[in-house]
């Protein structure tokens, strides 16, 4: 029997370098005790730029792992929370302005049944044009959530009613692995990182990766978090779940293209599998019945699917971008790609 590589991320992170004044306010006050915060909320220039997202990202990771030598007193500090409060209002700001009215939510997921015959994104690249070291990258960017995935969407569990909190823990179960530790999709993340020759500790990526994948993960923290918005994040949760499949299965083609062993390829062959499982009972189960009984959350739900897209969107055209450009989409380059 052969036992699952583990992660050494059961330790906290060292904390980032700064990218701008937010980040570095933020990152100042985490080297201090907690209570010198200054209490007021932050000014946010540019809610999606480097510096408010890193800054943001910093502040959710206090209700994860955490960061090391970092007073976990910080989690709940109410100055922290005032500061964060600014970063979060222009971020969800910034999201309604990019999506607009998303429509009726009976549309929106129609809309997300729907394959495009002729689709452009990452998946797409990677399995017909793409090479290894774009491939290591993708797995890079993706780290910041995969090596934790599933607990932003657990937050929402005690936010919601019977019976959708007892079926979206049907579909986390899953994702820590059924019963079985080893088959947890972290760990098998970890175990396609560590087959393509990555780093598989737990933020040790944090540095090398931009904005726009920054923003991805601190939507799923910012929707999570907040009872506000339990609705939009089940909407990213649905969005994930019901179109994950196709894409999975392009990524393990190409992943096994580019010469990734049997390991390198189980993150995303299991996703093929246990999502198309999922995306049933996400919409029978957990959006059906939440609707049915509070029919208010379903421009909540339709936001969160469309946020989650607009986000993606933003994160597969800086991919595509710089790929094309023939330049990493990293702001540090990994070992075998071309400099930034």
């Amino acid at each position: 029997m052969t036992t699952a590589l583990r992660p050494a991320a059961s330790a906290a992170p060292v904390p980032p370098p700064a990218r701008g004044p937010l980040s570095a306010l933020v990152l100042d006050l985490l080297a201090a005790s907690p209570g010198t915060a200054p209490g007021r909320a932050a000014d946010v220039p540019d809610a999606l730029g480097e510096d408010a997202q890193l800054a943001l990202y910093v502040c959710y990771e206090l209700h994860y792992q955490g960061f090391h030598r970092v007073d976990p007193g910080w989690e709940w500090d109410p100055g922290l929370l005032t500061l964060r409060a600014g970063l979060e209002e222009a971020f969800l700001a910034a999201l309604r302005e990019a999506v607009g009215e998303p429509g009726p939510l009976e549309q929106v997921i129609a809309d997300l049944l729907v394959e495009p015959p002729d689709g452009t994104g990452p998946s797409y690249h990677l399995l017909e044009h793409g090479a290894r070291w774009q491939a290591r990258e993708y797995v890079v960017h993706r780290s910041l959530y995969h090596l934790k995935e599933a607990d932003p969407q657990l937050w929402a569990v005690p936010r919601l009613p019977h019976p959708a909190k007892a079926a979206l823990m049907t579909v986390q179960y899953d994702e820590y692995g059924a019963g079985r530790p080893e088959r947890a999709h972290a760990l098998l993340f970890a175990q396609m990182m560590a087959d393509l020759g990555l780093n598989t500790r737990y933020g040790h990526y944090l540095d090398a990766v931009p904005a726009p994948a920054l923003a991805v993960v601190n939507l799923m923290s910012m929707f999570g978090l907040h009872r506000a918005l339990r609705g939009a994040a089940v909407g990213q949760f649905a969005a994930v779940e019901i179109t994950s499949p196709p894409g999975a299965a392009r990524l393990a083609a190409a992943l096994e293209r580019l010469g990734a062993s049997s390991a390198g390829t189980l993150f995303y062959r299991e996703h093929v599998v246990a999502d198309a499982v999922h995306e049933q009972l996400v919409r029978r189960t957990v959006l059906d019945p939440l609707v049915a009984g509070d029919p208010a959350l379903a421009a909540d739900i339709a936001f969160g699917i469309a946020a989650t897209g607009a986000v993606e969107d933003r994160l597969a055209a800086h991919l595509l971008g710089a790929w094309g450009r023939g330049r990493s989409s990293l702001r540090a380059p990994l070992d075998d790609g071309p400099p930034a």
